[in-house]
């Protein structure tokens, strides 16, 4: 974990509780510490920093440090040491002050906010900024708490953040290697994955070369979010890949506000009774109402199955009006889930409303 410290140097109490976490935290992370945005930004473009972690409030740099970090998509956490209490921000209340603006989107933006006990807290949460708020005492001012205490929980809200929506720390190549073992997934068979070759799994090195701690952590966690850790878990196996062992039900991580776990397809749209055409449309018209890639895992699986008449879903879909829909979701199951162009009912269609699906998708553990 590379970790990247900013703060105003100016403040003495600051710099000693950096102190501390430079020394406490060095043996658990890369560490990289500035005071000044310069080479703040020279740091953020040469280091690669999985994480910055920014102190105090009301600096201009500070905001700059946080806007950079905003643009180029690195997530931050934010320790304001007291500076957003009612005595801390004395005279910058309005909304019409640049320096309240400033810091208002430095504050929301942060993945997550370290405050130093509960009046900290209370004020933070009165704000109505963020609810990402973390609660560890600082152990220059209390000794309620020890540095390496201190030291040991600021790790873990690192490690919290790190383990939030890890599809979109993901790279193109861990994307697609989640597509190719969603596959193997489904079908149960790796012979789906070398004798049915597609452009994305063609673009993968070996796989056996793929799934590094790093890859396995946020693939195994991202499923555990996304309800599709069997399918997942099933196609490591299939594969033949021997990723290390992570106990996802234990990770701790933030969600979205109206976050719900995926429920499977079967749950919202009851059972199968017989008539396959029609089993399919109330899969479609479920997954329009809120499409998850749980479903469209459930979804492939369905296509699959011998009973499936093309013509008479076609022809069922049609008469709902789902076509254009149904076309979109199958572009999305060739991408995501390497479905099988024998295995398509319908054309596949790449549109602007194709799109909208695939960022609903995306966007599902967003914060």
């Amino acid at each position: 974990m590379k970790v990247l410290y900013y703060y105003n140097k100016a403040d003495k109490m600051i710099a000693r509780h950096m102190e501390m976490l430079n020394q406490g935290l060095g043996n658990s992370a890369d560490l990289c510490t500035t005071t000044n945005i310069y080479e703040f930004k020279k740091l953020l473009e040469t280091t690669g920093p999985n994480l910055v972690h920014l102190h105090g409030c009301w600096h201009y740099e500070t905001n700059k440090a946080a806007e950079m970090c905003y643009k180029r998509g690195i997530r931050y956490v934010l320790s304001p040491h007291g500076h957003m209490n009612p005595w801390g921000r004395e005279g910058v209340n309005s909304f019409f002050d640049l320096a309240y603006r400033m810091q208002r989107h430095t504050i929301e933006r942060a993945y997550a906010l370290i405050g130093f006990g509960k009046m900290e807290e209370h004020y933070l949460q009165l704000l109505n900024m963020n609810s990402r708020i973390e609660i560890i005492r600082n152990a220059v001012i209390t000794n309620s708490i020890t540095p390496q205490q201190m030291c040991t929980q600021t790790l873990a809200v690192y490690q919290k953040v790190l383990d939030s929506n890890t599809l979109e720390l993901m790279g193109p190549d861990d994307r697609r290697l989640l597509a190719v073992i969603l596959k193997a997934g489904i079908t149960g068979d790796a012979r789906w994955i070398t004798s049915h070759p597609s452009p994305l799994n063609s673009q993968l090195p070996p796989l056996t070369s793929q799934l590094s701690p790093l890859t396995t952590r946020r693939l195994l966690i991202y499923a555990e979010h996304e309800n599709i850790r069997n399918y997942v878990d099933y196609g490591i196996s299939i594969l033949g890949l021997h990723p290390d062992d992570v106990d996802t039900t234990k990770t701790a991580a933030y969600y979205p506000e109206k976050y719900q776990r995926p429920t499977p397809l079967k749950e919202l749209i009851g059972d199968f009774k017989g008539d396959e055409a029609d089993y399919l449309v109330r899969m479609f018209r479920q997954i329009q109402k809120a499409p998850r890639l749980l479903h469209l895992v459930e979804l492939h699986r369905e296509l699959m199955r011998d009973t499936v008449s093309d013509d008479r879903l076609g022809e069922a879909l049609e008469e709902k009006r789902l076509t254009a829909f149904a076309r979109r979701i199958i572009q999305i199951l060739s991408e995501q889930t390497l479905l099988d162009e024998g295995f398509m009912p319908l054309e596949p269609l790449d549109d602007r409303g194709t799109q909208q699906i695939r960022l609903l998708i995306a966007n599902h553990l967003k914060i």
